[in-house]
């Protein structure tokens, strides 16, 4: 029995995943066009490959990867492209972004897909060229592409490949889904995950309030000898990765630093099963599984989407009551953002899309002053300093927030959850987060723009010397000739009769 740890802080808000009947998938809306953003991941955009009234089909790049960290975009079904335009996507500031819009077809005619027979007989680089040819990037949150992270080059490779199947936020039980309905495909998954990073051990973790997951993983995992299912006590946020690495080996992640660093990598369960597909099936990553739920729905449930739905599509066919909602949002309550308009699609990292009741979650309240009673850093499960952090964001004094260890904060919400005086922090510290960003990208502008100036000073000074010293060269000569008491312009008519004399010589 592997021994359990604890973290610092986390909270334990009413789960309320009930509502959505965890266990059970349908199929979601075929709406009439999608709409897929080209950046649906952390990293480059991808650029599109296709061109308005272009056909495609179910499973066809319509957007290449452009950089190492990038990944492609397929198209879920087979269409006409319609449009590729900035349209509004999945982001907490509301953004816009450049979308491919297939309007579909009906047919869902696919492009012919082939797998690899025998992966265990491929090295790991052509596995994870497969795994970034498929358009695949985290499905639990970050939507980090998924290749980047398993080409690890740590001295001490990958040891330990943990299945997070946590799914600590309130509402959200989409994993808690797939692992019940689909956990012979995620241990698969993760055995050619393993293999690819070489590691010896797969822990499938689960907290103890998912029993049926918990028995489905156990049951799927019997014939893998290096997988071992682990549950845990339910506290949030369990699920971020540092939290539960600490959970699972009692060991740290470095602040700044990576699973990677202390040869861990951590997947989601819906990740693996897109590996699976994309290395036995050749089938790229156009689906996945979403929760829809909340009071203002009529029908709540768990629904397999095509990427590029409409959020109003998928709602509609939840039976949403726009009277009853108060908002939507994509995500959970905790880490979840407001949709500001419901024809934004669905995208990698859509794993809920909430519409509460007034009732349900209320509106936040005004915020107050800060009268530090010290809650939020009991309850920040990184063992940050909450407070001085909102005092920092308000100043905006980024070197502080840096000293401060701002960036390994992992938006969980916990600290606004617990605050007394309704502060929005996590809002603060995205917003300083974006301007410590700015900075550092304006310091390497900066860096770079001082580097042309000096190296073109460099060359001015090169050529100002050079030509100094052949003026300097001329001048030695002048003067060595007038000492030798030789006529310059008579030297100059001899040297121009020479070389005309040569001249003819040569053409003759």
């Amino acid at each position: 029995m592997r021994q359990i740890h604890d973290i610092h802080g986390g909270i334990h808000p009413p789960e309320r995943k009930e509502l959505s009947r965890p266990g059970n998938v349908i199929d979601g809306p075929v709406p009439a066009q999608l709409v897929l953003p080209l950046s649906q991941h952390i990293g480059a955009p991808a650029s599109p490959v296709v061109n308005i009234g272009d056909q495609v089909l179910g499973g066809q790049m319509i957007a290449e990867a452009q950089g190492p960290v990038s990944v492609p975009v397929h198209a879920p079904s087979s269409g006409t492209v319609i449009a590729i335009e900035s349209r509004a996507v999945p982001h907490a500031s509301g953004m816009s972004d450049t979308c491919i819009v297939v309007e579909l077809d009906g047919q869902d005619t696919w492009t012919p897909t082939s797998g690899i027979t025998d992966w265990r007989q491929h090295n790991r680089l052509e596995l994870m060229n497969c795994v970034r040819q498929a358009g695949i990037a985290g499905l639990g949150g970050a939507g980090f592409p998924t290749a980047i992270k398993l080409a690890s080059d740590r001295d001490e490779g990958i040891h330990t490949l943990i299945i997070n199947g946590t799914e600590c936020e309130p509402y959200i039980s989409a994993d808690d889904t797939v692992m019940q309905c689909y956990a012979e495909e995620i241990v698969a998954g993760a055995e050619i995950l393993a293999h690819i990073v070489g590691a010896e051990t797969i822990l499938l973790a689960v907290e103890d309030n998912k029993p049926d997951a918990a028995a489905a993983m156990t049951a799927a995992a019997q014939n893998c000898e290096m997988a071992e299912v682990v549950t845990f006590p339910t506290k949030y946020p369990s699920g971020g990765e540092k939290q539960l690495i600490e959970i699972l080996l009692n060991a740290q992640v470095p602040s700044g630093g990576i699973p990677a660093d202390i040869g861990v990598l951590c997947q989601n369960p819906s990740t693996a099963i897109a590996v699976l597909e994309a290395i036995t099936l050749g089938k790229p990553l156009t689906t996945r599984v979403t929760t829809v739920t909340g009071e203002a729905v009529g029908d709540p449930g768990n629904r397999r989407v095509m990427l590029g739905t409409p959020i109003k599509d998928l709602l509609g066919q939840a039976g949403f009551d726009s009277t009853a909602g108060n908002r939507v949002l994509h995500g959970g309550p905790m880490m979840g953002f407001a949709v500001t308009d419901l024809d934004m699609p669905v995208v990698k990292i859509t794993n809920c899309v909430l519409a509460p009741t007034a009732e349900e979650l209320p509106p936040p309240q005004p915020a107050q002053p800060c009268i530090r009673c010290g809650h939020c850093a009991e309850a920040c499960p990184a063992s940050l300093l909450p407070q001085q952090l909102y005092w920092y964001a308000r100043a905006k004094d980024h070197e502080q927030l840096e000293r401060h260890n701002l960036l390994d904060c992992i938006e969980c919400g916990a600290c606004a959850y617990v605050c007394p005086s309704h502060i929005p922090l996590v809002q603060y510290y995205r917003s300083a987060k974006s301007g410590i960003k700015d900075a550092q990208q304006e310091k390497i502008r900066s860096d770079n723009s001082r580097g042309r100036f000096e190296a073109r000073q460099e060359r001015l000074e090169r050529e100002a010397t050079a030509k100094e010293a052949k003026r300097a060269a001329r001048k030695a000569a002048a003067e060595a000739r007038a000492a030798s008491g030789e006529d310059p312009v008579q030297a100059a008519i001899e040297r121009a009769k020479a070389k005309k004399a040569e001249q003819q010589e040569a053409d003759s």
